[in-house]
């Protein structure tokens, strides 16, 4: 079994065990620096409405609450903890220090706004939170602006694990192609580090 076929059948086992409270569980994750793709977990709900096991409204209600409650973790995180403690702890969840640069230089172009932006971009997405509790965003804009965009992303990966249900199994196909990719990237984050490691 591949990895990514893995990961779907974890997070379809999530889901089906737990219902609504799944669906929370993983996109409270996903939207804290955990790397838990919507992608990965959205699309499955979708196809749970397309077998009628779970109904369209109460997804992105539920979905959306879990965005705005990991995004607040994260923006207290960065409130109150600041660079510092995201540096320090970051690294046990596959934050490097580029990342939260990136991130934040993302933040400051885009401004308030960058939160609601973010929220159709990967990584960025994982990640925006931070810096909006470093930068003091304040709350209720960060709470409307992280709620609007999460609840349309939402909405529209469920849509489209509703439309592919019935052909569910073929997307399945495609996970040998994205090991690929994601070996690919693997390994040149080692050679990166290996790279880097020499020149120090």
């Amino acid at each position: 079994m591949s990895i990514t076929q893995s990961l779907l059948d974890l997070f379809t086992s999530i889901i089906a065990t737990a219902g609504y409270g799944g669906v929370i569980f993983l996109m409270i994750l996903e939207s804290m620096v955990i790397p838990v793709p919507s992608e990965a977990v959205m699309p499955f709900a979708g196809f749970l409405w397309f077998s009628g096991e779970m109904s369209f409204l109460p997804i992105v209600f539920f979905a959306t609450l879990g965005s705005i409650i990991g995004s607040l973790l994260s923006y207290y995180i960065g409130y109150y903890g600041g660079r510092p403690l995201v540096m320090r702890f970051g690294k046990y969840l596959l934050l490097n220090e580029h990342h939260l640069d990136a991130t934040e230089k993302f933040f400051a172009h885009y401004g308030d706004k960058a939160v609601f932006v973010s929220r159709f971009i990967p990584v960025v997405r994982h990640l925006i939170s931070l810096p909006a509790g470093i930068g003091k965003m304040n709350i209720w804009k960060f709470g409307v602006y992280t709620v609007v965009g999460a609840s349309l992303w939402n909405s529209f990966l469920a849509y489209l694990g509703y439309y592919l249900g019935s052909r569910w199994e073929e997307i399945r196909k495609f996970s040998e192609v994205l090991d690929i990719i994601i070996v690919i990237v693997l390994v040149v984050l080692i050679i990166w580090g290996v790279t880097k490691l020499r020149r120090r």
